[in-house]
């Protein structure tokens, strides 16, 4: 279907992506409305994706070589031994993944961004109202600005799914992740080609290595808990404990958890993308890969569709079913690492492949760490 207007609301990963989707699918005038002013590009956290789902996404134009990414291989599990540096491993496991700073992600996403694509920083989206065959934005300024769609690429308190589905909130896990990133990769580990699993009562923090945008590299690290500095010096091995509790302070911040499902990704000429249409805790590892597989889902429908309508419901059969079993998963890994942790000191690596095993039983073959394949098995 070609023609229209559309606005994405939210232009930070799940927006460019979203904006980059509907060019393809041949809108003819698309506005970006992003809240944030250009300070959302300093955003300095870590974003993994998985070999495979790069892959697909690189095959469907939304990733590329020449983004900054390090490698991953192997994901080591350790739990603290006395003063033993490193602590003892628990568990090991392969890890293909490229890790990405998000502000550098974001950067090259945005760049792909049609220069026809009008992207507004700084334009707070206070209302949405929908009609028959548009979509009206009440912006902060008081303008109002009609539309024949609206994409919500919002986040986790999207104004567009609260017109959508009024009352549809994220709910709050009961814990929280701290996220800091750090100069120190001096002498990590294999070169810096692992991702630690550090483990606890109670909890966990993965730390790894990605790019800082400037062609060296930091720290990433994010635990899951709801207490830091006492719980990492009394349960970090100590190599790791010296990582985390030297990181700035100005480079260290708090993320709530949370879960959300929608009924539909799609509600008459509104669609939703990313965090906006369904939140998955991080111990999934694919937040982003969603996001960006939602947008190259919203392609697909929109080049094979001959109408709004036909756009926007198989948009939703594709997507909907696969944020919900995301979400599920997720659900499942978070109260296996954090709400109901298993007792890491006296585990082994035989019992540690059992543990892991089961936090995946259920799942659909084509959804694991990582995220969903696009493939069909």
């Amino acid at each position: 279907m070609r023609g229209g207007s559309v606005a994405v609301v939210g232009g930070s990963i799940a927006g460019c992506a979203a904006a980059l989707a509907a060019s393809r699918g041949g809108a003819e005038r698309i506005t970006v409305l992003e809240r944030a002013d250009s300070r959302l590009r300093d955003r300095g956290v870590g974003i993994a994706l998985h070999s495979d789902r790069y892959d697909e996404l690189r095959d469907a134009g939304y990733v590329a070589p020449e983004m900054p990414w390090a490698p991953l291989t192997r994901r080591v599990w350790s739990v603290r031994d006395g003063e033993a540096d490193h602590g003892r491993v628990v568990g090991e496991q392969p890890f293909p993944f490229r890790a990405y700073s998000w502000g550098s992600l974001w950067s090259e996403l945005r760049r792909r961004v049609p220069e026809g694509v009008s992207y507004r920083s700084g334009t707070v989206v206070t209302g949405v109202e929908p009609d028959a065959d548009g979509v009206t934005l009440r912006l902060a300024d008081g303008h109002r600005e009609r539309f024949d769609a609206v994409i919500g690429a919002d986040g986790y308190r999207s104004v567009v799914r609260e017109a959508m589905f009024p009352g549809a909130d994220a709910a709050y896990a009961g814990y929280i992740g701290w996220r800091g990133t750090s100069p120190e990769v001096a002498d990590l580990p294999s070169d810096g080609h692992d991702a630690h699993n550090i483990v606890f009562p109670g909890g966990h923090c993965m730390i790894y290595r990605i790019p800082d945008g400037t062609g060296g590299h930091r720290l990433n690290w994010v635990l899951y808990t709801a207490r830091l500095r006492a719980l990492v010096a009394d349960n970090f091995p100590p190599y790791w404990a010296a990582r985390v509790l030297r990181t700035p302070a100005e480079t260290t911040f708090i993320q709530p958890i949370y879960d959300l499902e929608v009924p539909h990704y799609t509600s008459g000429r509104m669609a939703l993308v990313g965090d906006a249409a369904s939140v998955a805790r991080p111990h999934i590892g694919g937040g982003s890969v969603k996001a960006l597989q939602d947008a190259t889902a919203l392609e697909a429908a929109w080049t094979a569709g001959g109408s709004w309508r036909e756009v926007l419901e198989s948009y939703d059969t594709a997507r909907g079913p696969i944020g919900s079993a995301m979400v599920a998963l997720a659900r499942r890994m978070g109260a296996a690492q954090v709400e109901h942790t298993p007792d890491w000191s006296a585990m082994g690596r035989t019992a540690f492949d059992t543990w892991w095993q089961d936090q995946n039983e259920g799942s659909d073959r084509r959804s694991g760490f990582g995220g969903h394949s696009l493939k069909p098995r």
